[in-house]
């Protein structure tokens, strides 16, 4: 484990911060979210717990679950694959939020048809 740098402007000239120097905690983000809550900013306060979960996610998997989420990209299956994915990483307001996302995209006609390529085929 390498020592911690303080975060200044003159350590990040020098190259010396890497990114888990200035990464947010979970616990902050979801102390913000009760502080956001208790004011009545309840969308606010919800998109700081989906932060929250999201903290200790692999990045590769959040960008594949953002990548599913654009419009066409995704069949309602491989949806709802992400959610039960988020789920098991212990991120359950995302998981709601892809099925809540799939349900739209079902009313719009924006998911992928099943007989579709997927963009990487």
């Amino acid at each position: 484990m390498r020592p911690a740098v303080v975060p200044t402007l003159e350590a990040l000239a020098a190259g010396r911060l890497a990114p888990e120097d200035i990464r947010i905690s979970a616990a902050t983000l979801r102390d913000q979210a009760e502080r956001a809550a208790r004011l009545g900013y309840r969308p606010f306060a919800s998109n700081l717990v989906r932060a929250a979960e999201l903290v200790d996610v692999r990045d590769d998997e959040v960008l594949a679950v953002y990548e599913a989420l654009r419009p066409h990209r995704s069949t309602a299956s491989e949806l709802e694959a992400a959610a039960r994915r988020l789920e098991a990483l212990g991120a359950t307001a995302c998981a709601s939020l892809v099925r809540e996302a799939a349900e739209a995209y079902a009313a719009r006609g924006m998911l992928r048809p099943i007989d579709a390529p997927s963009e990487g085929d």
